[in-house]
């Protein structure tokens, strides 16, 4: 049976992002049509500020107004650290709004107990730490959360050096593993790291799979509803 054309808006704010969801895309669902929405001086601003400051949020509300003008079945922010954000706006328009990572997310909480974060821009580290420990209460379940923020590895990733950039990650993983049940790499553009890491004793989770089978999902779900 042929593939339903939809076509998804997805809403960068950094290049690292682009290259991992759009071969998550063409893996696993090639049938999507997508169209990108970039504002890249938001991962700038927010690597100074720290916080997600209200002129952010309005030109991230801009970046998916933009998309959903352009007749997209639905929107995905493919920058975890503005995850927050989706609740605020997504009941604002008529196609599912989705996060980088929420459905990564939900699969580790229900994995275990003992959970690893590793990020790369500081913001992703506590915005993660809050999203789980929120989707944690919601399930009633006690989770332990070790959170690794490495900014260094972003900086390399930025100056070209992506051979430190998964060093440094890969180094991570292998300490977490030791007492974490699952491991989540809290940015789309850490999930390169995992093409050549030769050794983890405990899952590792990334969301660019995982976020374009919950978006498909969604839209195909809306679409069954009209």
């Amino acid at each position: 049976m042929e593939e339903t054309k939809y076509r998804v808006g997805l809403i960068h704010a950094t290049m690292n992002s682009v290259q991992p969801i759009l071969k998550a895309f063409s893996d696993y669902a090639p049938h999507i049509t997508l169209k990108n929405f970039m504002d890249e001086s938001l991962i700038f601003e927010l690597n100074e500020t720290g916080i997600v400051t209200k002129d952010m949020k309005r030109r991230l509300l801009n970046l998916v107004e933009k998309a959903v003008k352009s007749e997209v079945d639905g929107v995905l922010l493919t920058c975890s650290s503005f995850t927050p954000v989706v609740a605020e706006i997504s009941h604002l328009f008529d196609v599912p709004i989705l996060s980088a990572d929420l459905s990564m997310l939900e699969k580790a909480v229900d994995m275990g107990s003992q959970i690893g974060v590793i990020a790369t821009v500081e913001a992703a580290g506590p915005t993660t730490t809050r999203l789980l420990e929120g989707v944690a209460k919601e399930r009633g379940k006690n989770v332990r959360i070790d959170t690794k923020v490495i900014t260094e590895a972003f900086q390399a990733l930025q100056n070209g050096d992506r051979h430190k950039h998964d060093e440094l990650i890969q180094k991570e993983i292998l300490m977490l593993s030791d007492d974490c049940d699952v491991i989540i790499l809290a940015q789309f553009s850490m999930a390169r790291v995992l093409e050549t890491l030769e050794t983890a004793s405990k899952p590792v989770l990334t969301s660019p799979e995982i976020s374009v089978k919950a978006i498909v999902d969604r839209v195909s779900k809306v679409e069954l509803t009209k």
